[in-house]
């Protein structure tokens, strides 16, 4: 499997790159945008064809592959039944491409029966790819990152889901008030590389499959905590509050959402 992970690898940097082109050339030209859940909760052209440019590439280098992908049908796959499943998140922030072309992801995720081997965020704008899985370790491109400092809550920035917060779900905002500040960026891939890197200790969003399943591979490479926010763990085929912190940060979060019992 070492090999093919080698292999994979290779292919992934190539497609981002070529994804990274594909984006950045349609600032010039018209979106096509519609709305999914609500009126926040976009989706584009770019989206689509980004998404589809990967299951392409899949399925050409590793047919037989499963495939969940944001934008596609996700039908009733068993996770941990698959042998080798690609989890894509075309454009992560979604609004933020639209709005501001910046603070997106292009993220994919790999599984093998049910264990994460490798993750992959591209932060698009900032040419900056995060990657790799617990036999290498995580990459800043071709710079291995060491795993942040365990800090406190209280030594730390706070990321969080506007949502979460604004409706003080299970008391996030004393948690945000007893970090040394909170951090939104409406796009879950930038905000995992926040903490990955320790710009942040923790991060937590209401999420789905593809908005975490890269994520939760490099987080854990790291040791770093990845649950939902009363510590159980995560189920990958379902969205929930998932919660990436240090350990310290995390016990720090599951005390103050403890005394909302």
């Amino acid at each position: 499997m070492l090999e093919s992970l080698k292999m994979i690898d290779k292919h992934v940097k190539s497609w981002m790159e070529e994804v990274r082109v594909k984006v950045i050339a349609s600032f010039n030209d018209n979106l096509d945008i519609k709305t999914k859940s609500g009126p926040k909760d976009l989706v584009t052209n770019i989206d689509r064809e980004v998404e589809e440019f990967y299951k392409e590439k899949i399925r050409k280098y590793y047919p037989g592959s499963e495939i969940i992908g944001e934008e596609s049908t996700h039908g009733t796959m068993k996770f941990k039944n698959c042998g080798l499943l690609w989890v894509i998140d075309p454009i992560d922030g979604t609004m933020n491409f639209v709005k501001q072309k910046n603070h997106f992801a292009s993220m994919l995720a790999v599984y093998q029966k049910g264990v994460g081997v490798r993750g992959y965020i591209f932060d698009v704008m900032q040419d900056k790819l995060y990657w790799g899985g617990p036999d290498i370790g995580v990459y800043c491109n071709q710079k291995k990152i060491e795993p942040p400092r365990n800090d406190k809550l209280s030594n730390g920035l706070f990321g969080v889901g506007a949502p979460l917060l604004i409706n003080n779900y299970h008391n996030l905002q004393k948690v945000a008030l007893e970090s040394c500040g909170t951090r939104i960026y409406g796009c879950s891939g930038i905000q995992f590389i926040h903490v990955l890197n320790g710009q942040c200790v923790a991060y937590i969003s209401y999420l789905r499959p593809w908005d975490y399943a890269a994520g939760k591979v490099l987080a854990e490479t790291l040791g770093l905590v990845v649950k939902t926010i009363d510590g159980q763990a995560i189920d990958m085929l379902s969205s929930s509050d998932v919660l990436v912190a240090t350990k310290n940060a995390q016990k720090d979060i599951t005390r103050i959402v403890q005394s909302t019992y």
